[in-house]
């Protein structure tokens, strides 16, 4: 079993390497939840520990691939080089319960995939929706529910309530992700398109909103509520009222050529929700809303 074993979250995307430099305006870290205590107090599974494939048992750690710019997934404190987000404090927590610690490697979104099949890190973590598709490629843990959500400037000046209200607008949306896949596919009953602006930056995104270039972002929930939350103390952006679009989960992917890990990342995971950790670190992100009651391999 070669140690190319994985959390996944994208098959087709090119977001930039996330940066200091290139953190949202959306995300001031330096002012969040406390969370060191939850994940502290995890203990280890022997059992579980012991299901893990050799390789990963012999290093200690899970090398974690991960585009570190999307809050409160993940993103950096205020030191910038501190990964902290929900996602971090989640796979650390499932990390903690196999008896390994963690190694986050900042990576374009794009390049996930292939470097978990390449064998340069061992898992991925960075709000990867589990699709069909995906899954032919990988295999996924999912861990939480989201799905598409439209922002818009404060005051909504485009008047944007629908999806239908962007026909014949521009939007932004991060290159290769499953909003640009939305966006391009979406049928107009005007007969117009929605104009895609695909980037590989949240950064260069949220400043096209600002400044009119685009009418809307479209990106997952949690990212969107805590930017348009965060930004400007909360005068740049607001979320359309608006049910969560193709919802669906996020998964931790998983090489295929990897069950084990697999299986041990479902169990530490259910482990973890059924004792209450996992809705904690949830819960002190304000993400709640997504949790899941059971942790499933490919929605089953």
């Amino acid at each position: 079993m070669r140690r190319t074993a994985a959390l996944a979250l994208t098959l087709f995307a090119l977001v930039a390497c996330g940066s200091p430099a290139d953190q949202p305006p959306g995300a001031p870290a330096d002012d969040l939840p406390s969370t060191s205590a939850i994940v502290e107090a995890v203990t280890k599974d022997d059992a579980l520990a012991a299901s893990l494939p050799a390789a990963i048992t012999q290093a200690g750690e899970l090398r974690v691939g991960s585009n570190i710019q999307n809050p409160p997934n993940n993103f950096y404190a205020a030191d910038g080089k501190t990964p902290v987000g929900s996602e971090v404090d989640l796979v650390k927590a499932v990390a903690k319960k196999l008896g390994l610690a963690v190694e986050h490697q900042d990576m374009a979104f794009g390049s996930l995939i292939t470097s978990l099949q390449a064998g340069r890190i061992d898992v991925t973590m960075a709000a990867m929706n589990d699709t069909p598709e995906r899954q032919q490629a990988i295999d996924f843990v999912d861990y939480f529910t989201s799905g598409i959500t439209i922002m818009v400037q404060k005051g909504n000046p485009a008047g944007i309530k629908s999806p239908d209200d962007l026909c014949g607008k521009s939007v932004a949306v991060n290159l290769g992700s499953s909003q640009e896949t939305y966006a391009k596919e979406f049928t107009c009953l005007s007969g117009d398109s929605i104009g895609v602006t695909a980037t590989d930056s949240d950064t260069q995104n949220q400043n096209q909103l600002r400044t009119g270039r685009v009418a809307a972002i479209l990106n997952d929930l949690p990212t969107a509520v805590y930017v348009a939350k965060t930004a400007g103390d909360g005068e740049f952006f607001e979320v359309v009222d608006l049910a969560p679009i193709n919802g669906g989960p996020y998964g931790i992917g998983v090489d295929k050529d990897n069950p084990e890990l697999t299986a041990a990342l479902q169990k530490a995971l259910q482990a973890l929700i059924d004792d209450g950790t996992y809705g904690k670190i949830l819960e002190a992100w304000d993400v709640e809303q997504g949790a899941v009651t059971k942790a499933t391999v490919n929605g089953r």
